[in-house]
């Protein structure tokens, strides 16, 4: 805005009082205008005049104005000069030149641009006054001078030079690829000095010859085809205690069970029974090596022998009611898990388990462990086992691709009489009904299914009853062990399941559903819900619950009883298996440790 020239303004007279007050807030050594002196020359006017001053700021990258640009903004000659928005003056009326004063615009600079030259550093040389330089007070000259020196000061600290550095650094990414080193020139590697032995080379010069390559010895030996002895594992030396375990097996095996399963209908006295069953310290023992996958327990009322197969195809044998440290003994029967383990209903001396490969009958009366069935190609697919009449001779065999098999044990061969597709993704585990034995049922991916013997073809794949309900993976189904009224199933949905199979319907729905935490991840083995021989709807099953226990569950989903031992057992029994006639529960966990719980 441009601001208008003092010769346009008509100032008032001031007053007396308003003079002194100019004239003591005026600096000392200012010269004062004569209140008389108007601007043009026009006689004894209060001319003033106003003067702005911008001073120049220091910018990165531009050199500060010398101060003679500052000062040149209160002449005449240079206020013409001085760029537009940098500095704004007011022209005052010319003065009478003093005398000896040089006119204005003579020499070699006009106005106060005279005193000064291109390199001046502002200084005021003593405070002494310069030509041109009356109108400026000592005041001036000083503030004049201390703002050059602090300019050449933080010039001479190179702050803004800095600070780019800086921010250069912060802003500079590190790389993050790994640059490989170079490898060393041959000529640049050290020579190492080898002995003549480490060279193998003999002293007089010539090579020995190279040692021959020793195999590997193999982790897991293999169990090679065809009938085993029935020889323990860590036998070494005297074989009295194995033979005095074996001798025990075929005594107790000869002894028929008078009457079968001792039936408990009273509720309330096989709740008692289950009161009555303790844990103890001498009743747990190491009976294999690895985790354990099966269990079957001998029929005897006299003694207590327990079978175990862990996931490496060892089969343990305990004899629980020996005071013997070495009551246990193991053998090796298979190369893979042992996935289903059963005592012989028509003759216990006889042991049946069955892996991933091969159905294997241990014969304590000779000693041997033969082979029954094994899979096409050696390939990992026998999954489960069950008898399908009362004198053991066949057996339906489940298989991991989702097929069945008939086994006769009377044929010659390892190959099956019958296989057929039920149309599963994976059959988990066979079991026959307790009745009508043409009935078996199958559990698989989210598939439990009733199928009829006499109608299995090798395309037949139409069920007589399907178990609906399940949404994942099953891991066991089975019969109630008198009637075969009852199926319960376990369900990787966190689901325990009991079905009325009282009448195969074509499709038949829960009749109680329990939830039930049956994530046991990869080192445990999945959970199994087995009937108790003794009661017609209750069944046992493991528990990842805090404190470790095992289970006990009406057909109703009501929990009747739980199994635990603060001090002695202190891990999840996956593997669960009951005494046909004695209350004698065995509980087996992912160590190859047995729970024996009795009276």
């Amino acid at each position: 805005m441009a601001l208008p020239r003092p010769g346009a303004l008509e100032p008032k007279e001031p007053s007396p009082r308003s003079r002194q007050r100019m004239q003591e807030s005026t600096p000392t050594g200012t010269a004062e205008l004569p209140p008389s002196a108007e601007p043009g020359g026009h006689g004894a006017g209060a001319g003033r005049q106003l003067r702005v001053l911008l001073t120049p700021l220091a910018v990165a990258g531009r050199r500060l104005l010398p101060q003679k640009r500052l000062l040149s903004a209160y002449g005449g000659a240079a206020a013409g000069r001085a760029p537009a928005g940098k500095r704004l003056s007011l022209e005052r009326s010319p003065r009478k030149a003093a005398p000896g004063a040089l006119p204005a615009g003579t020499g070699s600079g006009s106005g106060w641009d005279s005193a000064w030259d291109e390199e001046s550093d502002g200084s005021d040389a003593g405070d002494s006054p310069m030509n041109g330089d009356s109108e400026l007070s000592a005041y001036e000259r000083k503030r004049l001078k201390n703002i050059t020196e602090n300019a050449k000061f933080f010039a001479a600290l190179k702050l803004h030079e800095s600070a780019a550095r800086l921010q250069q650094m912060a802003n500079k990414r590190q790389s993050h690829s790994t640059k490989r080193p170079k490898p060393k020139k041959a000529e640049d590697e050290t020579v190492l000095r080898r002995s003549m032995r480490l060279q193998r080379v003999d002293p007089s010069g010539i090579p020995l010859s190279e040692l021959p390559a020793q195999p590997e010895a193999e982790e897991y030996p293999q169990v090679p085809a065809g009938p085993l002895p029935m020889i323990p594992e860590d036998q070494v030396g005297n074989s009295k205690l194995t033979d005095d375990l074996l001798a025990t097996w075929m005594r107790i095996s000869e002894v028929k069970a008078h009457g079968t399963e001792k039936l408990t209908s009273d509720m309330k006295r096989y709740q008692d029974s289950l009161n009555s069953m303790v844990l103890r310290e001498d009743s747990i023992k190491k009976v294999v090596k690895y985790r354990v996958c099966s269990m079957a327990i001998h029929p005897s009322e006299s003694i207590i022998l327990v079978a175990a197969g862990d996931k490496r195809g060892q089969i343990g044998l305990w004899n629980v009611s020996s005071r013997a440290e070495e009551g246990a003994h193991v053998f090796a029967a298979h190369n893979d898990h042992i996935n289903c383990m059963q005592f012989s209903p028509f003759n216990p001396a006889h042991l049946l388990s069955v892996s991933n490969e091969t159905l294997r009958c241990g014969d304590v009366t000779r000693a041997v462990f033969d082979e029954i069935c094994r899979s096409e190609d050696n390939e990992v697919n026998l999954s489960s086992f069950d008898f399908l009449d009362d004198n053991a001779s066949t057996a339906i065999v489940g298989q991991w691709d989702g097929k069945v098999s008939v086994v006769d044990r009377r044929t010659p061969g390892t190959s099956p009489e019958l296989s057929a597709d039920i149309g599963f993704k994976r059959t988990r585990t066979v079991h026959v009904h307790p009745v009508n034995k043409q009935y078996f049922i199958a559990a698989g991916s989210a598939d439990v299914c009733v199928y009829d013997i006499r109608c299995l073809t090798a395309k037949q794949r139409k069920p007589v009853s399907n178990l609906a309900g399940h949404t994942k993976s099953v891991a066991s189904a089975y019969f109630s062990p008198v009637t075969g009224s009852r199926v319960v199933t376990v369900c990787a949905d966190n689901k325990l399941r009991v079905y009325d199979t009282t009448s195969l319907a074509p499709t038949v729905t829960a009749l109680s559903t329990i939830s039930h935490n049956n994530n046991t991840g990869r080192w445990l083995t999945r959970f199994r819900a087995v009937w108790d021989p003794k009661q017609e709807h209750c069944f046992v099953v493991g528990s990842v619950a805090r404190p470790r226990q095992i289970e006990v569950f009406q057909d109703t989903g009501k929990l009747l009883h739980s199994f635990l031992n603060l001090d002695c057992l202190g891990s999840i029994c996956s593997i669960n298996i009951v005494h046909p006639s004695r209350n004698i529960l065995v509980g087996g966990n992912s160590s190859g440790r047995l729970h024996v719980f009795k009276e």
